[in-house]
């Protein structure tokens, strides 16, 4: 493959590395804005957060061991957003048991 070409496919493929990390870094975003207008989490399963979050830790590691930016990005954003969703859960699991 001529020296151009493959520096295209790979500039393109950096893009699409960050595109990709900016969409899965802000996915949790908004089931976020939803859960604090709503101040319900009947219709969402903390199993699913805390399989995220376990599932974040261990791809940040590999990210961390093979030196890739956006991976790193990626998964340190998603550790952050699932870690403030898991306690935004509990917080509002807890009140609404409350009012029962």
């Amino acid at each position: 493959m001529p020296f151009k070409i493959k520096v295209l496919f790979m500039d393109i493929a950096q893009i699409l590395g960050w595109i990709a990390t900016i969409l899965f870094s802000i996915m949790l975003i908004p089931q976020i804005i939803k859960t604090i207008k709503t101040k319900d989490t009947s219709g969402v399963s903390l199993l699913l957060f805390i399989v995220y979050l376990i599932a974040n830790i261990f791809a940040l590691i590999y990210a961390l061991m093979i030196y890739q930016s956006p991976l790193i990005l990626k998964y340190s954003i998603a550790i952050v957003t699932a870690v403030f969703y898991i306690i935004l859960f509990l917080i509002y699991f807890k009140s609404q048991n409350k009012k029962k």
